[in-house]
């Protein structure tokens, strides 16, 4: 297997993981509140876009799917660790389950959001790959940006949020505004990259039979 798609494979997951841990970090950005994965998390629909649009949709697919299972591995341990008796003279506990400890409405939220929004975007970027015929990167990029990260802040907004009085149309809008610019503006390291990969792999794969459904390995 390719050491550069080891590599892709590994940064993919680390962003997915390390954006879960720190969400709950929030911070304002002209007035608008935002959890601190957004400054991360957005690198994963970069890497998504890069491993489809170099390996194809199915290679895609299976690293959403091992990303899943990944992230599925940390929370169980940080769960775990957060049952176990705390030692005597450690006062950590409390701050430990209010920094790492996840409600099962976030939980839920971020898993489904996490799946509706990476495939989607993996299959809108191999479809509008095979309509521009491989060109306009930029395009495809962005416009499966705009499909994905829709779905996924719409999805884990309502599920974990829905009636708590949280304005969820203004923080859809503003997580959804905040993650096509950051996509927009890497723009040109997503180029570099997939260009450099695309020379070293010799791999450039148009999608043209697959059959997209997320759960087809």
């Amino acid at each position: 297997m390719s050491p550069w798609f080891v590599a892709s494979v590994a940064l993919f997951v680390t962003c997915l993981i390390v954006s879960n841990i720190i969400a709950v970090k929030l911070f304002t950005i002209f007035g608008n509140p935002l959890p601190a994965a957004v400054i991360i998390f957005p690198l994963t629909y970069i890497f998504g876009d890069v491993l489809t649009e170099v390996y194809g949709y199915r290679r895609a697919r299976q690293v959403i799917w091992l990303g899943f299972l990944c992230n599925l591995v940390a929370v169980g341990a940080i769960y775990a660790g957060q049952t176990l008796p705390p030692a005597g003279f450690w006062d950590g506990q409390a701050a430990y389950e209010r920094i790492l400890g996840y409600s099962p409405r976030l939980l839920l939220g971020s898993f489904v959001a996490y799946l509706a929004g990476e495939f989607l975007n993996a299959a809108v970027l191999a479809r509008l790959k095979l309509l521009t015929r491989g060109r306009w990167l930029f395009s495809r990029t962005i416009g499966s940006t705009l499909v994905g990260q829709a779905a996924d802040s719409a999805i884990f907004l309502s599920i974990a949020f829905g009636g708590t009085g949280t304005p969820l149309g203004s923080l859809i809008l503003s997580q959804w505004a905040f993650k096509v610019v950051f996509e927009a503006l890497a723009t040109p390291l997503t180029y570099a990259v997939v260009g450099f990969l695309k020379a070293r792999e010799g791999a450039d794969v148009f999608d043209e039979r697959i059959n997209l459904n997320p759960f087809r390995l």
